[in-house]
């Protein structure tokens, strides 16, 4: 079975929010957000072999895919600007839906992610942008 394929019927099968193939290890996460995938961006290292299935990608993950060197990528839901990044990068992808944007959890405006890399092209720069989103959204917590 194809590594994609593999990721793709665990992360639906198992109810998780994103699955990781990479060289022999598999990474699986069941957190929201794009925390599970900047942790296992750390792990990853010098993996060669990526493969990937996320319940949500938009652009912010879509440039951190570029950053890790994913070969393909399977989304539940795929931003027309994460659809964008893929075919920039050349990175090969599936989907099911295909959404203009991707919202925050109150639904009421923009990810918070989305926000942070709105003008961001560069995957380097989008890591940045988006660990510091990350963490005044942290200030901001009680």
């Amino acid at each position: 079975m194809n590594k994609l394929l593999y990721a793709k019927n665990k992360l639906k099968n198992g109810n998780h929010t994103l699955v990781i193939c990479a060289d022999c290890d598999t990474i699986i996460s069941d957190q929201n957000g794009i925390r599970p995938l900047l942790e296992a961006s750390e792990v990853i290292g010098s993996a060669s072999d990526i493969f990937a299935a996320d319940k949500i990608v938009g652009k912010a993950a879509a440039l951190l895919y570029v950053l890790i060197g994913a070969k393909a990528v399977f989304a539940q839901v795929l931003s027309q600007q994460a659809k964008d990044v893929f075919d920039r990068f050349g990175i090969e992808y599936e989907y099911e839906t295909l959404t203009d944007q991707i919202v925050n959890r109150r639904g009421d405006g923009l990810c918070p992610m989305e926000q942070a890399v709105q003008n961001v092209e560069e995957p380097n720069q989008a890591k940045q942008a988006i660990l510091e989103a990350l963490r005044k959204l942290k200030s901001k917590q009680p």
